[in-house]
């Protein structure tokens, strides 16, 4: 996949994530004690943000928060973190995203988001930032915010030959549109979206390799499909299905893994690796994330993932 650009612009969601640790999820109508508690920056759009930039990347965001403390905050981190924030607006009257994150014994997590601000970004927002969508080399999107204010950014990304990248979480209601989809040149769900995507469940080889081809078969060529410790399917430049292993760690808390990867995923395709060792990268990446708590705080360095 050849990238015209360095820069990555991100489109998507910011929250802050409050965190409890919980011998197991409840019940309906049951109240369990939980243990440790933190709070986090999240947000599928900003935990992807921060891992681009965290990793090497030049990143530019394209966000929505509350004009309250979490938001103004929120925002102090993203500078901090070497981001692009020129995009990033704090919006008056309206709450900043908030997820509510209860991770179990086994590193498995369950999330409630409340979008706030997130629902606010629009079509106007993708404009202000269009000059610097047209100069990128890769968008990175996610399903947190408008589905058609991602239309907007993907259908100016395509035009101007910058890498529409999706990841297709949380997947919606209602299938996604065409409108969005032909513009999109790779697209990455885990097991979960793709089953939704393809109306079957990938359950080994065959099933993924058929669940690969029905995604193809509503426009988008190139998919990856994550698929938790056992790593990520796609398909070789010769059209067979290939699994890349994940690195084999100990899980203490999933949060923002897949997030993780699809950054590092970005930020290598940046650098000029070819698709198999960008994967490779982003495994590493997660693999790395998972053995930390919280979204944000787990994400690796550009020395831990890339050794530079």
């Amino acid at each position: 996949m050849a990238i015209k650009s360095k820069k990555i612009v991100i489109v998507g969601s910011s929250n802050t994530d409050l965190v409890v640790q919980v011998d197991h999820f409840p019940q309906p109508g049951e109240t369990i004690i939980g243990h440790d508690f933190m709070t986090a920056q999240g947000g599928k759009g900003a935990n992807q943000a921060v891992a681009v930039a965290r990793l090497g990347g030049e990143a530019v965001f394209v966000c929505r928060l509350g004009r309250d403390s979490f938001g103004e905050s929120t925002l102090r981190l993203l500078e901090k973190e070497g981001l692009d924030t020129r995009h990033v607006k704090l919006t008056d009257g309206a709450a900043s995203g908030v997820a509510l994150i209860p991770v179990d014994s086994k590193g498995e997590n369950t999330i409630i988001v409340a979008s706030g601000a997130n629902a606010l970004l629009s079509a106007e927002d993708i404009r202000e930032a269009a000059e610097d969508i047209k100069e990128a080399g890769i968008l990175l999107m996610q399903l947190e915010t408008p589905v058609p204010t991602l239309v907007e950014a993907a259908k100016l990304a395509h035009s101007h030959g910058v890498k529409v990248i999706l990841n297709p979480a949380p997947f919606p209601k209602e299938p996604l549109p065409m409108e969005l989809l032909e513009n999109v040149d790779l697209i990455i769900p885990n097991e979960t979206e793709a089953a939704y995507m393809a109306g079957q469940q990938v359950v080994d080889d065959a099933s993924a390799l058929a669940v690969i081809r029905k995604i193809q078969g509503l426009g988008v060529q190139n998919v990856i499909i994550t698929v938790g410790k056992k790593g990520a399917y796609t398909l070789d430049e010769q059209g067979e299905l290939v699994l890349v292993p994940a690195f084999v760690v100990k899980a203490v808390d999933t949060t923002a893994a897949g997030d993780t990867f699809c950054g590092a995923l970005c930020v290598a395709l940046a650098k000029g690796m070819s698709m198999a060792e960008s994967l490779r990268m982003a495994n590493k990446a997660a693999s790395i994330s998972v053995t930390r708590m919280g979204a944000q705080p787990s994400v690796p360095t550009e020395k831990e993932v890339f050794g530079e």
